[in-house]
């Protein structure tokens, strides 16, 4: 180094050194944050809203899939396993009862150990999904309220409520759900945090006329939702919403299509730095696009 630029280099490494600071200690109210940083807390936000959505969309899946009786066999983690037939060989257990010694309410337990259990999507299981209906899902009217016992998939803890109502019409045989998650947070061993409340309008479009999940369609059509995410000393509030349906498929553990718009949630009305989070043209992979002022670029999901 030029001996003459020191105290210069030195200068320079402190105001960084400052600005560094004072940025992670204001990033989730500061409206003068620079274009770099705002395209930082824009993907932040994004991803974590795309990260949630995926894992609790995951959670109807196995909610579903249960058994005939509560809904629907054979979705989530209950899909295309080899253990089917023969549950005793499988590396989870489900307990079922009756609490008032009638067909419903209906409690299950879905518990996956201790040490790890995988799944046919992949992931690694380990802890508990409770879930009490009030009826089969597949009848209008019908509800299923479950909550998470020292559940984890692979190293992130899953905690809040996931809330199924069928609000289905008869005699229209279209089905169509409201999925809420309340308080819902997921926590990874660094101590970052993804925390998220959403509602969503679901409408079954296909695989309604055989008695199987494996071919269901479902679209994710409505609904805002509401997050907040840190990784390391930043720390993001953001607000998303449906632009384009998102679709789904019991067949394929990722969303396959439709787009989401998210805003950081202290950001002016008229702010240009809004993101959307693109799952593609309905292919079956991990891959998305996010888009932030205009800019594109090619994210992995989990």
């Amino acid at each position: 180094m030029n001996c003459r630029n020191q105290p210069f280099a030195i200068f320079l490494a402190t105001a960084l050194f400052v600005s560094f600071i004072f940025f992670s200690c204001s990033k989730e109210t500061s409206s003068t944050n620079t274009d770099a940083q705002e395209q930082e807390l824009a993907q932040a936000s994004t991803e974590a809203s795309g990260e949630a959505e995926n894992i609790f969309s995951e959670t109807f899946d196995d909610v579903m899939g249960v058994n005939n009786d509560v809904g629907m066999e054979g979705s989530g983690v209950f899909y295309g396993r080899p253990d089917t037939l023969n549950p005793a060989l499988r590396c989870f257990t489900v307990t079922i009862t009756h609490p008032n010694n009638t067909p419903f309410p209906v409690r299950v337990v879905i518990d996956f150990g201790n040490t790890g259990c995988p799944g046919p999507d992949g992931h690694i299981r380990r802890g508990k999904i409770i879930s009490e209906y009030t009826d089969r899902l597949l009848n209008p009217g019908a509800m299923a309220v479950t909550t998470f016992d020292g559940f984890y998939i692979d190293s992130v803890k899953v905690e809040g409520t996931h809330k199924i109502t069928n609000t289905s019409q008869p005699p229209n045989i279209v089905r169509r759900y409201r999925i809420e998650v309340i308080d819902g947070k997921l926590t990874k061993p660094s101590g970052n945090y993804i925390e998220w409340n959403s509602s969503r309008s679901v409408l079954q479009i296909d695989g309604m006329a055989t008695p199987t999940p494996r071919d269901d369609v479902y679209k994710i059509y409505d609904g805002t939702a509401t997050g907040k995410v840190r990784r390391g000393n930043l720390l993001v509030r953001w607000e998303s919403t449906i632009t384009e349906p998102l679709i789904r498929r019991v067949s394929c553990r990722w969303i396959v299509k439709g787009v989401i718009k998210t805003v950081r949630a202290n950001l002016p009305a008229n702010s240009h730095w809004v993101s959307f989070l693109n799952f593609g043209n309905g292919d079956c992979d991990n891959q998305a696009t996010l888009t932030v002022n205009g800019h594109t670029f090619q994210i992995t999901l989990n």
